[in-house]
């Protein structure tokens, strides 16, 4: 199993999280379709709950706040949070929620790009993010798909460094995005998405079997049933809480 325990590149997608409506019923969804076992961090974190393969996080389920609509949240790794917010907003983006510390575990944001998509910040403490990668029920792969590609492109390249290179046989206005030169997912536009749906993150998680993981999905839609691609086998589902998220059976080559 490839593992981590070192902090994760400043820039880099370093975690994901699902803010559900009722967290137990998200943990007996998501656990026969990723192969998730669960950990409940207790009543002094508010009950989340990391997800784990073998022992090791992967991500986490949490309580949504009154209101907040059910959604999962991709991090990218910061070395000092608060001046990553403050370049958020001298770039044209929006903080949601100013760094703050978690005792004994970093400090943690939120923010809008240009373009409207939420994403977290996570400035490492003794938590690094995720410890599990490139294995079934791991983070895999994310995609930014936003209303403003080339904007949204200018934006993160400003906040975090990123470089870009084109995908051949992608659409035109999809690249994928580098930290430190290593390839660390995708940009690009709604990629077909129904009008009126805002900018947002995809997360991409590793399955052994796509199609075994898509019939588990008890309850979920599927707006891109299991297809093969020129990078993989991989379908695109919206959970019984209205959380989009893709399984992906890894990469070709």
């Amino acid at each position: 199993m490839p593992t981590r325990d070192a902090p994760w590149p400043a820039g880099t997608p370093c975690w994901v999280d699902h803010a559900a409506p009722d967290v137990d019923a998200a943990t007996a969804f998501y656990g026969p379709v990723l192969g998730w076992s669960f950990v409940d961090t207790g009543e002094q974190f508010g009950h989340y709950t990391l997800a784990q393969v073998g022992g090791r996080s992967a991500a986490a389920l949490g309580p949504a706040q009154p209101g907040q609509p059910a959604a999962w949240t991709l991090y990218l790794a910061s070395d000092d949070a608060a001046a990553t917010a403050r370049a958020v907003t001298e770039h044209g983006g929006t903080v949601l929620v100013e760094p703050f510390e978690i005792p004994g575990n970093g400090h943690l944001g939120t923010a809008l790009d240009t373009s409207g998509a939420a994403f977290g910040i996570w400035q490492h403490g003794g938590t690094i993010g995720a410890e599990v990668h490139g294995e079934p029920g791991a983070l895999l792969w994310e995609d930014a798909r936003l209303t403003d590609p080339v904007a949204g492109q200018e934006f993160y390249a400003s906040v975090f460094g990123w470089t870009y290179d084109a995908v051949p046989g992608a659409p035109d206005d999809y690249a994928t995005f580098s930290v430190g030169g290593e390839i660390a997912g995708g940009i690009g536009g709604m990629m077909g998405a129904p009008a009126g749906t805002p900018s947002h993150w995809l997360p991409y998680f590793m399955v052994s079997d796509v199609d075994a993981a898509v019939a588990a999905a008890v309850g979920a839609s599927v707006p891109m049933p299991p297809t093969d691609t020129p990078f993989g086998r991989m379908a695109i589902l919206v959970d019984p809480f209205d959380a989009s998220f893709a399984v992906h059976g890894g990469m070709e080559g």
